[in-house]
């Protein structure tokens, strides 16, 4: 056994793809045939039981006709003594004898045998007085005739009871049978419809696992020229189970990843000693990204954090510990924000939760003075940028946009998508800028144009530094607005594909 199953194995591993699907379609419509021939073939012999089942009644009435034909063609001859009569008497006589042969003689305790045995004694007793009525008939004998007709027709009314008998019984033994054999064909079908569902579900498997066994090969073929397209070169050798045309793509495949591999690591160490004082270089450029990142993510105007105590405690002066508590805790998670997010990113939720922190400070510091508003689309909460990337842009709104204008002073953060863009918009109804100052901020230069002191346009500075950094350049930071008492708006646009439609359309 075991050598064949070796044999099957080699022989499959030779075929081609063609001939596997093939083979495979061909041994799965032979199975679905052989059974559905089977059940056909059981169908129908179930079918020829059923109808064989009153087959016993049929003769019986057809020896009840004979018997009466028997009957009618002896009075015939015994009342015109025609040789017609007499023709059609030997003819019905034969039919009668030839139904006769199919009864019972032998002795049984079968009731219904027994009742066969009779009949076929009271039979031949019977023609055996009806041919010596007719050889008296044709003698002129007529005293010996009309006895034998007597006794003749005595035979046949017994014989007929016997019949009749006979018949009824065999037709509620047949009814029983019918019922039985009706049963069993519908249990049949039954049986046939489960044993086709189970074959159709054994084809189904057969086919899921032996294209699996073809698939198989491909899929893992896909999945390395996937990982060879994302430049993963380290993948190990595919192995080749079969020599069909999978098979042969996939030792070509292997040989042209080991190839590949070889070429690279030849590239690599000729290119190694001609680009060392390169990677140097780069490596210093990016020691000193990173010190430059780290340096800018860590400066924070200590102003901000002189007046938040001064007003945390003149808060805890003027009111109960409950007001200072939470103005504390605002403060609290502001500063410990700052520390934990110092060299870090943050997602966009946690950047705007500093912002409420910030402007909650702010309204107690100035008694309420700022009206905050946001509209944020929440889908875009996870998204993961630089931290310390809106507090400071809301600080500049409040200290050059509406701090100090007379009226009442609005800041709308809205955090929305634009296709595949992320839209980050700081608007207030402040100062509003000139179209000059707008280019000195964005240029880096807003400190030497003559700002305050406690200026945060080291912050706008930072906040622009580092969204270049963090998203390769690819980050943009746009400033608006119509000129003096006009409002400002600061949008950031973080593009998601080349196609994308900027913020500003």
């Amino acid at each position: 056994m075991q050598p064949i199953k070796s044999v099957m194995k080699k022989r499959w591993k030779y075929l081609t793809l063609r001939q596997k699907l093939t083979a495979l379609f061909v041994l799965t419509a032979v199975i679905i045939v052989s059974v559905n021939l089977y059940m056909f073939a059981i169908t129908n012999e179930m079918a020829g039981q059923v109808e064989a089942v009153y087959i016993s009644n049929v003769s019986l009435n057809e020896l009840s006709g004979a018997l009466d034909q028997v009957q009618r063609s002896m009075e015939e001859y015994l009342n015109t003594k025609s040789s017609d009569a007499m023709e059609d008497y030997y003819r019905s006589e034969q039919a009668y004898r030839s139904l006769m042969e199919s009864l019972n003689t032998q002795v049984t305790d079968n009731g219904m045998l027994l009742t066969e045995k009779n009949i076929f004694g009271l039979s031949e007793s019977y023609l055996r007085l009806a041919a010596e009525a007719i050889r008296a008939k044709r003698g002129r004998n007529v005293e010996k005739y009309g006895k034998f007709y007597e006794d003749a027709n005595t035979l046949y009314e017994e014989i007929h009871t016997f019949i009749y008998s006979l018949n009824n019984e065999q037709f509620k033994d047949n009814s029983r049978n019918y019922q039985i054999l009706m049963s069993s064909l519908r249990y049949m079908e039954m049986l046939s419809i489960g044993i086709l569902l189970l074959v159709l579900l054994g084809n189904i498997s057969l086919i899921a696992i032996s294209t699996k066994t073809v698939t198989r090969p491909l899929r893992k073929l896909a999945e390395a020229a996937d990982e060879i397209a994302n430049g993963n070169f380290e993948i190990g050798q595919i192995p080749v189970q079969s020599m069909d045309e999978v098979g042969i793509v996939t030792g070509a495949f292997n040989q042209m990843v080991e190839s590949i591999r070889n070429y690279i690591e030849q590239f690599r160490l000729t290119m190694e000693r001609e680009n060392q004082l390169k990677e140097r270089e780069l490596m210093m450029q990016s020691h000193l990204k990173d010190a430059q990142l780290k340096y800018l993510q860590a400066q924070i105007h200590p102003h901000f954090l002189f007046n938040t105590l001064n007003a945390g405690a003149q808060l805890a002066m003027m009111e109960d510990a409950g007001r200072t508590g939470r103005f504390l805790q605002n403060v609290a998670e502001f500063f410990r924000y700052n520390v934990r997010k110092n060299d870090q990113d943050a997602t966009l939720e946690e950047e705007i939760r500093l912002v409420d922190n910030y402007v909650y400070i702010l309204n107690v510091r100035f008694s309420g003075e700022i009206l905050f508003s946001k509209e944020i689309d929440e889908a875009l909460l996870d998204t993961r940028v630089p931290s310390m990337i809106l507090q400071p842009l809301v600080e500049n709104s409040f200290n050059y946009g509406i701090r100090n204008i007379g009226r009442e002073g609005r800041i709308e953060l809205s955090v929305y998508r634009k296709r595949r863009n992320i839209c980050i918009s700081i608007w207030d109804n402040g100062a509003g800028m000139e179209r000059e100052r707008i280019e000195q901020v964005l240029a880096g230069e807003a400190q030497e144009a003559g700002m305050q002191s406690d200026s945060n346009g080291v912050g706008m500075k930072n906040v622009i530094k580092r969204l270049r950094l963090y998203f390769h350049e690819q980050a943009k930071l746009e400033i608006f607005s119509e000129g003096r008492d006009r409002g400002t708006e600061v949008l950031i646009t973080i593009p998601g594909g080349e196609e994308d439609a900027p913020c500003t359309e």
